[in-house]
C-alpha cells in the first residue's frame, strides 16, 4: 500500500502549502502511520484550509513513505471542511496515490446514499420476495411436520430426550386449565343453536327435531372447533410467547451449547400434550354444548327432556364422535406446531415477544377454519 522506507526510524507527517501557479499545492510528506502519529486535529484540518483559502487546490503526495487509514481520514476531514467553508473549496486529488482515491470514493458513496435512503423496491421485487418467503415459511413447516412424526414415532420406544414430567405439566396446563373457558364457550354456542334453531323450526310444528340440529352441529362441527379456537387463543398464544422468550433470554441458545436436542425438550411435550388432551376437551365439550342446548330447548319449546334425548339418540351415530375426535386432534397438533414454530423463530426483543403472540393466535384460529374445511370437503367426497 506504501512505498517501503529504508530508514527504520519513522518520519512523522507534515504538510506545507506551496504557490504554484494559479492553484496551491498541499504537499505530503513523511509517514502517515495512525499507530506511531495518530490522527490529526480539527485544529490542524482548520490551518491547513484557512491556508489554502478559496478557490482551488491540488496535492502533492511524492514525499509520502509509508500510510495506512491516517492519510486518508486527514483527506477526508479535509474535504469535509472545504465544503463546508464559504466560498467552497475545491480540492484536486489527481496527485493522490490510487489506492487512496478508491477508499475515498467509498466513503463517498456511502454518503450518498445513506442506510434507509435507497430506493424502495418494485412491485415485482416485493411479489417475488414475498413468494420465496412463503416458500421458505412453507419448507420449514413442512420439515416441522416430518420432525414431529419421526421423533413422535422414535418417542415410544424410548428414542428421544422428551422428559415424562414435563409432558404431564404440560397435560394438565393444556387440559384441566382450560375446562372453565371451554365449558363456558360451548355452552354458550349449544344455547344459540336451540335458540336459533328453536324459532325457525316451531314456525313449521317440527320443535322435536331441534335435538337434531343441536347433536349433529355441536358433535361434529361446533365442539371441536369453538374447543380448538380457544386452544388457539390460550394455549398456541402461551406456547409462542414461552418460547420466544426463552429465545430472548437466550436460554435456547444454552440449550444447544449443551447438547439438549430444542425439538424433544421443547416441541414435542407441547405437541403431544396437545394432541392427548385436545379429544377429552372434546368430548367434555360436546358434553356441556349438548346441555346447553337442552335447557335452551325445554325453555322455549313444548318438550321434554325424555324426548330430546330419545331424539337426539336416533340422530347421533358413532361416525360423527369418529369425525370429531378426528378433527380435535389434527386442531391440536396444528395449534401446538403452529405456536412452537412461531415461537422458535421470534426474535430477541420484549415486542418481538407479543408479537409472537399475536402471530400464533392469528395462524392458530385461521389455521383451525381452514382445516376444518378441508375436513368438510374430504367427509363430502366420502359420503360421510
Amino acid at each position: 500500500m506504501a512505498r517501503p522506507k529504508t530508514d527504520d526510524a519513522p518520519a512523522l507527517p507534515a504538510w506545507d502549502v506551496v504557490a504554484s501557479g494559479p492553484e496551491p499545492v498541499l504537499r505530503l510528506t513523511g509517514d502517515w502511520i495512525v499507530g506511531d502519529s495518530g490522527l490529526r486535529s480539527p485544529r490542524d484540518i482548520a490551518g491547513v484550509i484557512a491556508a489554502c483559502g478559496c478557490g482551488r487546490a491540488r496535492f502533492d503526495t511524492t514525499g509520502i513513505g509509508r500510510w495506512d487509514s491516517a492519510l486518508v481520514v486527514f483527506i477526508q476531514m479535509l474535504r469535509d471542511a472545504a465544503r463546508h467553508q464559504t466560498p467552497p473549496l475545491i480540492l484536486d486529488d489527481s496527485g493522490l496515490p490510487d489506492a487512496v482515491r478508491q477508499l475515498l470514493g467509498l466513503v463517498a458513496g456511502a454518503e450518498e446514499q445513506p442506510p434507509g435512503a435507497e430506493r424502495p423496491p418494485s412491485l415485482p421485487t416485493r411479489v417475488g420476495r414475498s413468494a420465496f418467503g412463503a416458500l421458505a415459511e412453507l419448507a420449514a413447516a413442512a420439515t416441522l411436520v416430518g420432525e414431529t412424526v419421526l421423533r413422535g414415532g422414535a418417542s415410544l420406544v424410548g428414542r428421544t430426550q422428551t422428559r415424562g414430567i414435563d409432558v404431564l405439566q404440560l397435560m394438565a396446563e393444556a387440559g384441566a386449565g382450560a375446562l372453565g373457558i371451554v365449558a363456558i364457550v360451548n355452552a354458550l354456542v349449544g344455547a344459540i343453536l336451540a335458540f336459533v334453531g328453536a324459532v325457525q323450526l316451531r314456525r313449521f310444528g317440527a320443535g322435536i327435531y331441534i335435538a337434531d340440529l343441536i347433536g349433529i352441529a355441536t358433535v361434529r362441527e361446533m365442539a371441536a372447533v369453538m374447543t380448538a379456537v380457544v386452544m388457539a387463543g390460550r394455549t398456541g398464544g402461551a406456547y409462542a410467547a414461552h418460547i420466544a422468550t426463552m429465545q430472548g433470554n437466550e436460554e435456547i441458545d444454552a440449550l444447544k451449547a449443551l447438547g439438549i436436542p430444542v425439538y424433544d425438550f421443547l416441541v414435542l411435550p407441547r405437541v403431544t400434550a396437545l394432541m392427548v388432551m385436545m379429544p377429552l376437551l372434546y368430548l367434555y365439550a360436546c358434553a356441556v354444548g349438548l346441555l346447553g342446548g337442552l335447557v335452551v330447548s325445554l325453555a322455549t319449546l313444548n318438550l321434554t327432556a325424555v324426548a330430546f334425548v330419545n331424539e337426539l339418540q336416533h340422530a347421533l351415530a358413532g361416525r360423527q364422535f369418529v369425525i370429531g375426535l378426528v378433527k380435535s386432534i389434527a386442531f391440536g397438533a396444528l395449534i401446538a406446531l403452529a405456536g412452537c414454530r412461531i415461537g422458535l423463530k421470534a426474535g430477541r426483543s420484549a415486542a418481538d415477544v407479543g408479537r409472537a403472540a399475536t402471530t400464533a393466535v392469528v395462524v392458530g384460529i385461521v389455521g383451525v377454519i381452514a382445516l376444518d374445511a378441508v375436513f368438510a370437503v374430504c367427509a363430502d367426497a366420502l359420503g360421510i
